[in-house]
């Protein structure tokens, strides 16, 4: 039996509980020092919850971070320095370039890896093959229905409740997307981090009232042809803001603990 720790206990992370392999058992929580007591009483002694890296008991075969971008930030230290690998979903952070480069710089010195998940999208992996001979555009479009993007830096670009048709409120690169949309700018930056970079990968985002589910759209074109991967999320019941794909992208990186045979 493979063990795994989570960083951080929200509805993804509850999510991915539910749909563990039969090979990979929750040994260690990691969540805020506020939540702990009553979390270790919610899952029982069969699970060891913390406030701290260091005070994990034992070495996961794997963690996987599900606490965004703070939460990522305030351990992924921790866990690289003691060689463990990590997997990510919070991949926004990564927009800032001194702390991607201190990741890797760590990850190195310790002999540990950190796994970039899809996340909420598609064809990662085929954007990263095609990298291999030379990308010459990757373009990232983002669309929902305007309520969607309430609460962000949308409201400052446009009126999201006079909308009656799809209108584009940005242009520009993952980086600056990730700067001014932070809470939806993981999608763009494991786009950008899989091809060309967060400074060349260009970033559209849309909000239009006929959108029911949150849809990516995925162009790029180089050496190996041309792609397109378009698709339409649900998101999670207990958390609107949370792609259930990206959940279940969790989920593949846990069943790839305990398979011989990794896909």
């Amino acid at each position: 039996m493979k063990k795994i720790a989570f960083i951080g206990y929200g509805a993804m992370a509850r999510t991915v509980q539910n749909y563990l392999p039969d090979t990979v058992q929750l040994g260690w929580v990691v969540v805020m020092e506020h939540s702990r007591e009553a979390l270790q009483q919610e899952l029982g002694t069969g699970v060891q919850v913390v406030s701290h890296i260091q005070d994990i008991a034992g070495s996961p075969e794997l963690v996987l971070e599900m606490a965004g971008q703070e939460g990522l930030k305030a351990h992924v230290f921790d866990v690289l320095q003691r060689g463990w690998n990590l997997a990510v979903i919070s991949v926004g952070a990564f927009a800032d370039s001194q702390f991607e480069q201190a990741v890797r710089q760590t990850a190195t010195q310790n002999d540990a890896q950190v796994f970039v998940l899809p996340g909420a999208i598609a064809g990662v992996d085929g954007l990263a093959a095609a990298r291999t001979m030379g990308l010459d555009t990757v373009v990232y479009q983002g669309r929902k229905r305007p309520a969607s993007w309430k609460g962000s830096h949308a409201e400052t670009l446009v009126d999201l409740d006079a909308l009656t048709e799809a209108t584009v409120f940005f242009k520009g690169t993952a980086r600056e997307a990730a700067r001014l949309f932070p809470a939806n700018a993981n999608v763009a930056a494991t786009i950008a981090l899989a091809g060309v970079g967060m400074d060349a990968t260009q970033v559209e985002l849309i909000a239009d009232p006929a959108m029911s589910r949150n849809q990516h759209l995925i162009r790029a074109e180089g050496g190996f042809g041309e792609m397109q991967i378009e698709m339409q999320g649900v998101s999670l019941a207990d958390n609107p803001k949370t792609s259930t794909l990206a959940a279940l992208s969790v989920v593949r990186a846990c069943q790839q603990v305990g398979d011989a045979l990794v896909i």
